[in-house]
């Protein structure tokens, strides 16, 4: 299937790259996580593009997207306005939101923003904002963070050939592998590629991006989310406990969630088909697929009127693999 890649600009002209793969609206939107541009999506990405247009994009600085002009310009503000740059560039009113760890954040904080180009929400392996109050489920790094942003901006040019020597190494590898996610299950090639990643951002602009998101919070808008939305959920999870999908499962009015055994922050690489299965599920009973000339969907990137809401939405459910039993909670 052929992947095309495009060029949107940020209101401040940042370039910000972004591919297109797939037909059929409302399109999905593949938003990663922060030092991420795409490895957690291999499999979910051609899964989704067999029924619908798939978008992804990446973050300023991050991937192909060009860094901001002004450093002070990496920001939540700026993730979420460039998202709406990708949207219009790519032709499309409304679209499916999924987001993967600090991408949960941008997809809940555009819907707030404008509700009404929001067909519906995928929030995986995240949290609803100030995330580094509980990463592993601890605080200490939200008491050790601000030293190490002031280090990073004092000498930058340390910081960066550390990032670029330490991150990319097997020493980074073998830790995540052992004590991060389930090296069982996951290729070694997708850990290589997330270092990768994250090793070719500017460690200044990564810590002002993490400093504004630890201290984002769409907590207080999730009652009010009208979107149909599914949240999934590692069992194991570390960067995000199981326990935060939870409470947005419960604050969002009609949510479904889905648990996945065992699984870590990288979920969707862990237990691919799953992920995969339970997204096209959900998409297909609640933003299904309308294509030209079947039932008068438009083309794919032909901008499309918002489709009116008809008001009930289906009661609360959570979707468990058919392997497992629903736990008690």
């Amino acid at each position: 299937m052929e992947k095309t890649e495009h060029l949107a600009t940020g209101q401040d002209g940042t370039r910000l790259h972004w591919t297109s793969t797939g037909a059929g609206g409302p399109p999905v939107v593949l938003t990663d996580g922060i030092g991420c541009a795409g490895y957690v999506w291999r499999a979910l990405e051609p899964a989704l593009a067999r029924e619908r247009r798939v978008l992804h994009w990446n973050y300023r600085a991050h991937g192909r997207s060009a860094a901001p002009e002004d450093p002070e310009r990496m920001t939540m503000d700026d993730c979420v306005s460039d998202l709406v740059a990708v949207l219009d560039a790519a032709g499309e009113e409304r679209a499916v939101l999924a987001g993967h760890s600090m991408g949960v954040q941008v997809a809940l904080e555009l819907q707030r923003r404008h509700p009404e180009r929001v067909a519906a929400l995928v929030l995986l392996c995240g949290a609803p904002g100030n995330l580094l109050d509980t990463f592993h489920d601890s605080a200490v790094l939200r008491y050790a963070f601000p030293y190490a942003k002031q280090l990073v901006l004092r000498y930058p040019d340390v910081a960066r050939l550390a990032f670029r020597t330490i991150v990319p190494t097997d020493l980074a590898l073998g830790y995540a592998m052992t004590f991060e996610v389930d090296g069982t299950r996951v290729r070694r090639a997708d850990l290589v590629r997330y270092l990768d990643e994250l090793a070719e951002v500017d460690p200044t602009l990564f810590v002002r991006l993490l400093s504004s998101a630890a201290e984002h919070d769409a907590s207080p808008h999730l009652p009010n989310v009208a979107a149909p939305t599914l949240v999934v959920a590692g069992e194991r999870d570390s960067f995000t406990p199981m326990r935060l999908s939870e409470a947005i499962h419960r604050a969002v009015p009609g949510s479904e969630l889905v648990v996945v055994p065992g699984g870590t922050h990288v979920a969707p690489l862990e237990e691919p088909e799953l992920v995969a299965e339970r997204t096209l599920a959900f998409l297909g009973e609640r933003a299904p697929v309308r294509r030209a000339g079947r039932g008068g969907g438009a083309a794919p990137g032909t901008p499309k009127k918002p489709r009116r809401r008809t008001g009930a939405e289906p009661s609360p459910r959570r979707r468990t693999p058919r392997a497992q039993k629903p736990r008690a909670r």
